[in-house]
């Protein structure tokens, strides 16, 4: 676990609400403001920019002000964060059952 950094921990925090994941699904579909998104939930815009705030400190999206209008895109490299350890754990997990798979099927070459 090492060679995750700290980062990883950020990331799994902030995706760990469902707010929060829901807004980074919707921002998916391209960079949205942050009024049209908080119509989306039901709570206060203080309440809502908390959520914002938790993403963007952790990387998985930026903001971007214009005039009055605070815009939100999703930063998809951060993703692939959770989505190189996800693989490397999947590979892991797969070598272990590749090797109980060989013991069980395959008993008496484990003995020697």
């Amino acid at each position: 676990m090492a060679q995750y950094p700290a980062q990883l921990d950020g990331v799994f925090v902030a995706l760990a609400d469902p707010t929060r994941r829901a807004v980074v699904r919707r921002l998916g579909h391209g960079p949205t403001s942050v009024g049209d998104l908080a119509r989306e939930f039901p709570m206060t815009l203080p309440s809502f920019m908390k959520h914002v705030r938790t993403l963007e400190s952790n990387g998985l999206i930026r903001t971007v002000k214009s005039g009055r209008v605070r815009t939100c895109v999703l930063n998809r490299e951060r993703l692939t964060l959770v989505d190189d350890w996800l693989a490397e754990q999947r590979r892991i997990w797969n070598e272990r059952t590749d090797r109980l798979e060989q013991f069980v099927t395959d008993p008496e070459e484990n003995r020697q």
